[in-house]
Formats: structure tokens, sequence, C-alpha cells
């Protein structure tokens, strides 16, 4: 559709400091997000500006400084880590003779590189069409020509307008089809709804570290790398739990600083499940220093998204690569909280999952239950359920056993052991309470939510 520059995989990476802005974490990123669309980076030009040139968005003198880089390293490719206009964009390929490409357009490139599925490979063409689309306007000149030869002669429609509107009719359809995913995905969701099973969706910065997450506490084997954006398809998967039923984990597209605006909005079926999940863990590389400002983008991007109500849960992951931090879980006021874990090696995965099952049943009860010698059937079906905490005999037989159970489960099991519940409930004392658990008979859910 544009007479450009082809461009390459050779490429001059470009990031200036504007104005007061963090510079060498977001260099670091940039650098990895180069390689992750597979550009082979020759050179780089940094430097500094109090605020971008209308023209060129960087000064005169560092375009000469970019050309004599591309004449040297023989490149013909041009990444800027910052969003560029039209207008800038094709001053600088005309002045440059490389193909140049900004910030929006590397991570979109890295999106269509990634995409599997079919519904990712449509929300992808969405995304770049939206892009696409600014770029029609004061963009390439040749696009004004007046369309010419028989019937076509005289005031006609222009090129730019014929591609803008094959471009309008394009995204209608794409649109079109994603509707069709959304009110699927929303079968999908009021089924779960019915059946009354608890959805967590697991959101966080690109590379965090919750496709592995999310194999481990699933079972599941999806795609997970050490680079950025290796989860783009959007992942449900059953997690069965020892208390009350299992959950449904949902992984997502991790998010990324400045992440493009067409991308949210192309990819806003996916990021439904995020909107319209029971809770969200928000998973963080607890090694990394720049953890709370990721942290923030990520709370931006879920406030956009519409899902900045829903309750959270913090993960900080990858405890592995610190040197004091052991595996725990967190509660403030009785409610789950933070959990420390580390998806490598597996280190607090199960109290992650125990915590998880509590935290998203509200009809789990901590019991005292006084069962007679003849009750070994529900003693060993409460087990299995891993529901017992502690155990003591009694001199004529009888047990005594702790348990963490949901208490549509206990009355079922009761009634299948031929027992009644009131008579084998025993009063539990308020010292042993696990302070994340309901009391039997007590009012509200442990879920905070």
């Amino acid at each position: 559709m544009f007479e450009r520059p082809v461009g390459g995989q050779a490429a001059v990476l470009v990031h200036l400091t504007i104005g007061k802005t963090e510079y060498q974490d977001a260099d670091r990123e940039f650098r990895e997000l180069a390689a992750s669309a597979g550009a082979a980076a020759l050179a780089h030009v940094g430097g500094s500006r109090k605020a971008p040139d209308p023209r060129y968005f960087i000064g005169g003198g560092k375009v000469d400084e970019i050309a004599a880089t591309l004449a040297q390293c023989d490149a013909r490719l041009v990444v800027f880590n910052h969003d560029l206009s039209p207008s800038q964009e094709r001053n600088l390929e005309s002045r440059l003779q490389a193909r140049v490409l900004d910030r929006s357009g590397l991570i979109l490139d890295i999106f269509a590189r990634r995409a599997r599925s079919r519904e990712g490979q449509l929300q992808v063409e969405l995304a770049q069409l939206r892009h696409l689309a600014t770029r029609l306007v004061r963009g390439w000149s040749h696009l004004e020509r007046q369309k010419g030869g028989i019937g076509l002669r005289g005031p006609g429609e222009t090129q730019l307008e014929t591609d803008r509107r094959l471009l309008a009719q394009r995204i209608k359809k794409l649109q079109s089809r994603l509707d069709k995913v959304r009110r699927r995905r929303e079968q999908g969701r009021a089924a779960r709804r019915r059946a009354q099973t608890p959805v967590v969706s697991l959101v966080g910065y690109t590379n965090a570290g919750k496709s592995t997450l999310f194999n481990r506490l699933t079972g599941a084997d999806i795609h997970a790398a050490d680079q950025l954006f290796a989860t783009l398809d959007p992942t449900l998967r059953r997690m069965e739990t020892s208390l009350g039923g299992p959950l449904i984990l949902a992984d997502t597209v991790g998010f990324i600083r400045d992440l493009p605006h067409e991308l949210i909005a192309a990819f806003r079926a996916t990021l439904e499940e995020s909107r319209n999940a029971d809770v969200l863990l928000h998973v963080s590389d607890a090694a990394d220093p720049e953890r709370r400002e990721h942290g923030r983008q990520v709370e931006s991007v879920l406030d956009e998204i519409g899902a900045g109500h829903v309750p959270r849960i913090d993960i900080c992951n990858k405890i592995d690569q610190l040197e004091e931090q052991a595996p725990q879980v967190e509660y403030v006021d009785g409610v789950l909280h933070r959990a420390w874990v580390s998806a490598a090696t597996g280190a607090g995965i199960d109290e992650l999952r125990a915590a998880l099952a509590v935290f998203c049943h509200a009809d789990v009860v901590r019991d005292r239950l006084r069962l007679p010698p003849e009750a070994g059937w529900l003693r060993s079906r409460l087990y299995d359920l891993g529901a017992v905490q502690h155990e003591s005999y009694e001199a004529g037989g009888s047990c005594r056993l702790t348990v963490m159970v949901s208490e549509r489960d206990l009355r079922q099991l009761t009634a299948a052991a031929g027992l009644r519940l009131a008579e084998i409930r025993q009063s539990l004392p308020t010292s042993g309470s696990s302070g994340h658990a309901r009391e039997p008979g007590g009012a509200g859910a442990p879920r905070g939510m």
C-alpha cells in the first residue's frame, strides 16, 4: 500500500531522554523489545531533549548523526523508543532513506509474530489497521494522486480516499468477527456463573512469570519463555483444589509501559477475562528493581479496561532469585493479601493453591469434629480432601479432628456416612482460629469481595 523504504532486520536503535523521564530501565526494556521483534541492533543512538521537535521528533543534528550511523553500519531500519506522529515518520524516512518504526509499531510487530490462535491474529490485525489508519493522515504524498485511465479521469476518488475506504471496510469486518468472539466468551462466562465456579485471572507486567505460574497451578503445558510477550492468546484451565470445588484460572497477555491504545482496544475481548474475574492475581518479578513502577503501569491498564474494581492478590514471583526470601502467604485483616512464590522451582505453590481455595469459596469453615470409632470412612474422606489440620484420640476410640472444609462438602460427606453434622460438631476454641476462614455458623466470606 505504501511506497516506503523496505527496511530489514539490521537496525539502529534510537532512544532519547525527554524532559525528566527515566532512561536506564526504559532503555534496557527497549533493547529487549527490539530483540523480541528479531531486530539485529547494530548501533544505538542516545541523547536528551527538553521537548520533541515537531518536524523530526529529534533535532536536525541528531538526524544527521543517525544518517551517518546508518551508512557506517549498512542498516536500512531505524527503530525509535518513542511514538512518532505520521508526519514525523514520513519526514524521517524521506531524510534518512530508511524505514522508520516507532515504539507502537515495534510492539505491534512483536504481537503479529507471536499470535497463534485465529482470535489472536484477528485482534493483532485490527490493532495494526487502526495504527495504520493514523498513518494515512498527512502521511505519504503519493497517496494523494488522482486515479487515471479510461472511465477514471476527472475529479474521481483520490488514492488516499480509496485506501481510507478499504481500510475502514476491513476494520469493520474484523470488529464484527471479534464481536462474535466476545459473545462466545460471554456465553462461557455465563455457564461458569451458573456453575458457581470462581474465575481467577493472572495479570502483570510482561515476563513476570505468569505462564510458568499458570502451568504450576493447573498442570498445563502452555508455552512459557524468558521473553517479552511470550503469551498473547488467552488460556483458561481448571485448577483443582482440596476445598469447595475447582477454580478456573485464566492466563492473559502481559502489560508494558506505554502500551499502544490500539492494542488495548483490539484486545478488549481478551482483557474482559480480567474485568469479569472474581479475583486478579497480580504477578510481579520479586527480583526486579523496577517492580513497583511496573506495578503502577499494570494498575493503570487495569483501570483503563474497567478492571480496577476487581479484588486482587499480589503474587511476588521468582523468589528463587532472592537470597533471604522464604515462600509465605500473607494476610491483612484475615484476608489473603500477598504470596511469595517461585513458579520455576515450585516453592510456595501448594500454600498459594490452598489459600486461593479458601479465598474463593465463601462457604469454607474451620470446624472441630468428634467422630465415633465406626466413622472411619468419613475420616478417610476428609483426609482425601486434605481438610484435616489436627487429629487426636480419646480413650474410647473416638477421634477429634480439626478440619478446614467447605460447608457443602462437610454436610454431604456427613450425610453419606449416616451421621448428623449437629451431633458430631464440637465447639472450636477462639484461640485456635486460623484468622482466614469463618467459624461454623459465622457470617461473611473470607474473600473480601
